[in-house]
Order: C-alpha cells, then sequence, then structure tokens
C-alpha cells in the first residue's frame, strides 16, 4: 500500500465513520493536536529518560491514538475504540505517585530546567491546545466526555513530570517572578 492516496487532495479527510469532512475541521484539528503531543512525546522519549518516566510516557503514546481514534469517531453509538474513565484514573495515580516526592509550589514556575523537562512543559502546552480544541468541538457536537477529561489531566501529569525530571538531575523550579 503506497502511503499517498491523493483522496486528500480536495482539502477533504474520512472520519471514522467513512464520512469526508474538510481538513479545517473542528474534530481533524483536535486529533490533530493530539497527533503533535504524541511526537513531542517521542522526542522526549528519545533523551536519557529513567525506565519508570519512559513506561508512563509509552503508555500515554498508546493512549493518545486511543483518544485520537474516539475524536475521529463521530457516531456516539459505536463504542468501538473510546477514551475510558480507566485511562483517566491511571492518569490521576500516577500524578499522585510522582506528585509525592516534590516540594509544594507556591508561585507560578517558568517552563524549564533540562532538555527533557522543557519538552515536557512544551507537550503540557500542546496537551493544552488539544483540549482547547476538543472543547471547541464539543461545542457544537458530541464527543465523549472522558476524552476531555484524559486531556486535562494529560497537561496535568506533564507538568509533574517536568518538575519529577528536574529534580532527579538537581534543576531547582524556577519561580515566576512578576
Amino acid at each position: 500500500m503506497k502511503i499517498y492516496t491523493k483522496t486528500g487532495d480536495d482539502g477533504k479527510t474520512s472520519l471514522f465513520d467513512n464520512s469526508r469532512v474538510w481538513k479545517s475541521n473542528e474534530r481533524i484539528m483536535s486529533y490533530g493536536a493530539i497527533d503533535e503531543l504524541n511526537s513531542t512525546l517521542g522526542i522526549a522519549i528519545s533523551l536519557d529518560i529513567d525506565s519508570k518516566t519512559k513506561d508512563v510516557l509509552v503508555k500515554i503514546q498508546n493512549d493518545l491514538f486511543i483518544v485520537g481514534s474516539d475524536l475521529a469517531n463521530p457516531d456516539m453509538s459505536n463504542t468501538k475504540i473510546r477514551t475510558t474513565q480507566e485511562m483517566v484514573e491511571f492518569l490521576e495515580n500516577t500524578i499522585d505517585n510522582f506528585e509525592k516526592d516534590l516540594s509544594e509550589l507556591n508561585s507560578f514556575i517558568l517552563p524549564g530546567g533540562t532538555l527533557l523537562a522543557s519538552i515536557l512543559h512544551l507537550s503540557r502546552t500542546i496537551a493544552r491546545r488539544a483540549e482547547t480544541n476538543v472543547v471547541a468541538l464539543s461545542q457544537n457536537e458530541q464527543i465523549s466526555k472522558p476524552s476531555l477529561v484524559y486531556l486535562n489531566r494529560l497537561s496535568d501529569l506533564l507538568f509533574v513530570l517536568a518538575r519529577a525530571i528536574n529534580k532527579t538531575k538537581n534543576v531547582s523550579d524556577i519561580i515566576w517572578k512578576p
């Protein structure tokens, strides 16, 4: 099978149910941002990373394919490949696990630190944009609620992971000074 099909040359693409929509459709923009997020996580995984964090990020990459497939499926009666509450709970449990070793924050921090932490902060901002796109989509079309919750939790986890990576490398959080 060739990688190019020429079916998108007119600016349209197919959804999960084979309906055709413009590539600028909110649904496409939503899972496009998720694809971008998944790619930045791939960059993070390619760096010097501990096995515990790597395992978490690889699971998230796999789960993001589910979230993207969920959003590509406008037929809510079709329950195949949907984001689940268990996926959200995994993120919450992982946040709790990593956060217990971090100091409490009393101020905003600047994104940065090590290269890996900086990439995780970048990934967090892409997750926020993906969430914003999904919110816009949800105002016009029905979506599965767990996909929106998942993206909200994921940005929180990426923030915590960035802080944890910096702590492991003895890099202090830089406090925002207005």
